[in-house]
């Protein structure tokens, strides 16, 4: 085990050691981030998360899509939207095709149960579906109503995509952390052995670890930089 005054030297205030503790902090946290992104082989892993709320946004607009006429049934269209989801597909692609398979599975058949979804008149929405499947030319007051259509669904979808990825985003940042903390600890009880201040120092390192992987080079530069500052109105 390890002298706690050889690692006291942690807090003496030397720039080198302050520096070399953020660096390994952060390659601890980059490695926990490593591991976590690696579960993707596993049916998807953290990928999974934030899609519930794409699913529950998109399935009030696939509402009997699966009827006679509609091209793509709703199983399919989940279906490939997960899998653009999961291969991590521009959000802005995602949205295009989620609202492109919305309108190709809008027919007479459940055109009101989608209006009712997107707050718009039935019956006009009823009758584009019919003009658009025959290829008649609409008239201004249905245009009106598609374009109604058209903006409720991308409302939706920016919102369903947004909180999805924010709801991503952050569980991968918490499993990370949970990684690296268990790293850092195990690697504490190896040096330091359980219980020891050093051990409980290294579950504070893992905590902190996946924080200070993005910021750690801009850290160490300004950290040298406040000290050169210092320095020179020390002088």
């Amino acid at each position: 085990m390890a002298d706690p005054a050889t690692t006291a030297n942690i807090f003496d205030g030397n720039l080198s050691t302050i520096v070399n503790f953020v660096g390994a902090a952060a390659g601890l946290g980059t490695a926990a981030m490593g591991l976590v992104d690696s579960t993707k082989a596993f049916c998807g892993g953290p990928s999974n998360f934030g899609f519930g709320y794409i699913q529950k946004a998109v399935e009030p607009f696939l509402v009997k899509s699966s009827a006679e006429g509609a091209v793509f049934g709703k199983a399919q269209v989940l279906r490939t939207l997960k899998a653009n989801w999961l291969n991590g597909v521009a959000k802005p692609e995602q949205k295009a095709k989620a609202k492109a398979l919305i309108h190709l599975g809008l027919t007479q058949g459940n055109a009101a149960e989608l209006a009712q979804a997107a707050g718009v008149n039935a019956d006009k929405l009823k009758t584009v579906a019919q003009k658009v499947a025959t290829g008649a030319k609409l008239e201004s007051d249905e245009i009106n109503v598609l374009g109604q259509f058209d903006a409720i669904v991308s409302a939706v979808l920016d919102d369903a995509y947004e909180r999805g990825d924010q709801q991503y985003r952050n569980a991968s940042k918490l499993l990370a952390m949970l990684v690296a903390t268990i790293l850092g600890g195990i690697a504490g009880c190896l040096v330091y052995g359980f219980g020891t201040w050093q051990f409980g120092l290294s579950l504070l390192v893992g905590v902190s670890a996946t924080p200070l992987a993005p910021i750690a080079k801009d850290l160490t530069t300004s950290l040298q930089a406040a000290v050169t500052a210092v320095r020179v109105v020390k002088r």
